[in-house]
This record gives structure tokens, sequence and C-alpha cells, in this order.
């Protein structure tokens, strides 16, 4: 398994599966997401845009006592350390090569390979984000990392292991992300009420931070009740609604592969594309 994750690693791994009976016209829903993730500069270009829109705005953030990012901060948070907070998994680690496993043998995501690929720490890094988190060291800023990797009490059934903390520690390092630690790093499960819903963990951390910023890739890591029961509708106008924080305090890195966006769709999801 480790071989086959490197030796699909290098340059456009996805093209050569145009040759090898797995075709771009709907055989694997993932394939032209996951084909654009790593072969295009459009993403590379989108990810880069979004980390240096960032740094240009964080001296802004750091000189305005009372700017916060987080919709959990209430009260004064003028006397708080500055942090920003941030997802992992498609916003500073790229998974697009697990994926792509998935992709080329015609399977699909378990828990138990996930846990497999997490333990190899084999993930690279998304284009910027090793740059920006780097430079936040330099102006005194906490880097708090909020992610859906589990540590789950009493273990995690069916993975074989009950805590991804270490290896996401390793992997962050390996590309650059040196010195995490782990009470920096708030993970599913890891406490009583930290569910995939990260509205409890942002609040946690706003009680010792001003959060000055957001990152992440997907809706929730902005916002609470985003991730079920709400309509296209509903989102779309949440969007508008907070379009003053958007490229100035949340920071929204592209993933067409997987998320909320696609799981509060109704079948068919056919019944969401407009035509002319």
């Amino acid at each position: 398994m480790k071989n086959f994750y490197r030796s699909i690693c290098p340059g456009v791994l996805l093209l050569l599966s145009t040759g090898s009976g797995l075709a771009a016209d709907g055989a694997n829903n993932n394939f032209n997401s996951l084909l654009w993730m790593q072969a295009s500069a459009e993403y590379k270009a989108n990810t880069t845009q979004a980390y240096n829109t960032a740094l240009r705005n964080i001296d802004a953030a750091l000189r305005d006592r009372k700017w916060t990012a987080a919709k959990e901060q209430v009260g004064d948070c003028s006397s708080l350390p500055p942090a920003i907070v941030m997802d992992i998994d498609e916003t500073v680690l790229d998974n697009s090569r697990y994926m792509g496993k998935v992709v080329l043998e015609g399977g699909e995501w378990s828990p138990v390979t996930w846990n497999e690929w997490v333990a190899l720490q084999s993930a690279t890094a998304v284009p910027g984000a090793v740059e920006f988190i780097n430079a936040m060291k330099g102006k005194h800023v906490r880097v708090i990392f909020i992610s859906n990797r589990e540590c789950m009490k009493g273990g995690n059934p069916g993975t074989g292991n009950n805590c991804q903390e270490a290896g996401t520690i390793e992997n962050l390092a390996k590309v650059g992300v040196a010195g995490v630690l782990p009470e920096d790093l708030l993970l599913l499960g890891e406490r009583d009420g930290w569910t995939s819903e990260k509205k409890s963990r942002r609040e946690y951390v706003s009680k010792k931070y001003r959060i000055v910023m957001l990152f992440g890739d997907d809706f929730g890591d902005f916002l609470p009740d985003v991730k079920s029961n709400i309509t296209p509708q509903e989102r779309d106008r949440l969007v508008g609604e907070n379009k003053k924080n958007w490229g100035r305090k949340w920071f929204m890195l592209p993933n067409p592969t997987y998320g909320s966006w696609i799981n509060i769709l109704r079948d068919p999801k056919s019944q969401y594309i407009m035509k002319y």
C-alpha cells in the first residue's frame, strides 16, 4: 500500500487513468474533481491566492483589538492573545493521493483505509499553507487546528487505532509545519461534546484566544448548523449575509471532491443541475 501511494504521487497521477479503462465520463464521480486538484495550475493558484490574501490582511487584524472572526466569540476579547483557527484536510494537508487510490481501484472511502493513510503520514501540503503558517509564528500568532480527524474516547471501532493525533502532528512536521503541540490540535471525539460539528471547539478556543481568522474547505469550518437539515438556498443566503468576512476574516479553500455541500443535496442530485 505504501508503495502504491508513492508511485502515483509524482506529477499528474490521474492523467494515466484515461488509458487504463477508467473514463472521465462518470465511471467515478470524483475523477474530474481529483484531476483538477492534482493536475491543474488553477487549483494551485486558488489556494495560493487565499493564503496570500490572508497574509495581506493579518496586520490589520492584529492592530484592531476588536477584530474577531468567530461567531462563537462573545464579549470583550481585546486582551486575549491572537490566534487563527485552521481545518487540516484539504486546507493544510492535501489527501488527494488517498482519494486517487479510491478512484483508481473503484473503491469507496472507509474508516479503515483512511486510518491507514493517516498513519502513513504521506499527505503533502496544500500550496501556500506552510508558508502562511510559518509567517504566523514570526508574528506571534497562535495556530490552532480544528480537525475531524479522530481521537475517540474508548477507541475507534473498525480502525485499529483510537487516536490520529500523533500521525497528524508528524505529517504536519514532514511538510514543514514543525512544533505543533497536542493542545493545539483539537480532534473529533477528543473531549465530550466535540462532535463533527465544530462549534463547540471554536467556543473552546475563543475562551483563550482572540480568533482573528478562520480557514477551511467546508462551510462548517466557519458557521454552525450548516452541514445537515439545511437547503442549498439557505446556505447561499448565509454566504451573502457574511460577504464582508470572505477574503478578509474567512478563507475558503477549494475542495470539489467531498464535503457537506454534497451531503445536503437530496437524490436525485441531477435535480440541482440547471440548464437553459
